[in-house]
């Protein structure tokens, strides 16, 4: 998202920001330590997206280092745990991280282009993740249900996403699982967005304001997406649903799209840039703001909150239930509101039906 509740910039920081085994046993010296909070705080203060809290932050740490507070931190790889545990609890910002990528050097124009070789590592990845779709199923009831872990770089998971919803076109209504969605691009979940408002109504979603950079983007819906889907979607959220995941079903809220069923979420909105401390240690800082285009605010520190509440882990049965629930009050054919209504009450029990391997008519 804390760590777990992250997932930025999509498998992209995955391929780039690997694990390095040499930096992270790197011992530590006291003069190391604190060149690295140095330049640390340095950074924070330059590009943390709430200037106040910055120096704050940067000053306390800097303060703990002082006194001895990281003696116990030898190694690289421990230092960077600890100033990643502190950056969060003195920020409250879930979306600060530190962590070993002794080969990452930081750009000093922005995000700079992939080279052929990273480009073609990161498809490769992205495509062993399976786009960031952990399922896709055909639920009883002709319900369609995706499950979405992660929000990659476009370019990669967008044909998956149409892909997707394809299959889904058929169903009478869709559940999006964002319960375990950790976030990634803003693109991307604009991308995912496209679909499911008509050809030609293009919606404006969020603006991420840059404070390295002082610019404002704008992230719409895309006007050349093919598939489209016009069904009900109810999406499921949780408190791990962070970052990108948690755009995603604002989105879906604002624009009045899709029905939130769940636990409130994360609460972690800011953007975040990746910069070099040293010693193979890089640091994620949130350097910008999100915000909501029709509420003019964003879910950090708040999460978002679902208009159907209930434990994260029942959210698919209430979601399901209540699909089935309106499918049988528009049935029109009395056979089909019988089925419908078996398969209501088999949802509501928590119960499923078991798959037939023999030929109809024999034992």
């Amino acid at each position: 998202m804390a760590g777990k509740k992250k997932f930025v910039a999509g498998v992209i920081l995955g391929t780039l920001l690997s694990f390095s085994a040499f930096a992270a046993d790197s011992p530590l010296t006291a003069s190391d330590r604190a060149a690295i909070v140095q330049a640390l705080a340095l950074k924070i203060n330059a590009n943390y997206i709430e200037p106040a809290v910055a120096e704050r932050v940067g000053g306390a740490i800097t303060r703990k280092n002082a006194e001895g507070g990281f003696a116990s931190a030898p190694s690289a790889q421990a230092f960077s745990e600890a100033l990643a545990k502190d950056l969060r609890e003195l920020s409250g910002d879930q979306h600060f991280g530190a962590r070993i990528n002794e080969g990452f050097r930081e750009s000093s124009g922005g995000p700079g282009l992939l080279s052929r070789a990273e480009a073609d590592e990161a498809r490769d990845q992205t495509g062993r993740w399976g786009f960031g779709i952990e399922k896709i199923e055909r639920l009883p009831g002709n319900v369609g249900y995706i499950d979405l872990r992660g929000f990659g770089m476009t370019e990669f998971v967008g044909p998956a996403y149409t892909a997707a919803l394809s299959l889904m076109a058929g169903t009478d209504a869709l559940i999006l699982d964002l319960r375990r969605n950790g976030g990634g691009s803003p693109a991307s979940v604009a991308y995912l967005m496209s679909h499911f408002f008509p050809v030609g109504d293009m919606r404006h979603l969020i603006d991420i304001y840059s404070r390295p950079t002082d610019t404002t983007r704008q992230i719409w819906t895309v006007p050349t997406v093919g598939q489209r889907y016009d069904k009900p979607v109810y999406v499921l959220t949780s408190a791990a649903t962070f970052s990108g995941g948690e755009d995603c079903a604002y989105d879906f809220q604002t624009q009045k799209r899709g029905t939130l069923v769940g636990e409130t979420t994360g609460g972690g909105s800011n953007p975040v840039g990746w910069f070099s401390l040293g010693h193979g240690i890089v640091v994620a800082i949130p350097t910008a703001r999100t915000t909501n285009v029709v509420t003019k605010t964003n879910w950090e520190h708040v999460g978002v909150k679902p208009d159907i509440a209930v434990p994260a882990a029942q959210a698919l049965q209430a979601a399901h239930a209540t699909i089935l629930r309106s499918l049988v009050s528009s049935a029109k054919d009395d056979n089909e509101r019988t089925k419908l209504q078996r398969l209501l009450a088999m949802v509501e029990k928590g119960e499923a039906e078991k798959p037939v391997y023999t030929l109809r008519g024999k034992p």
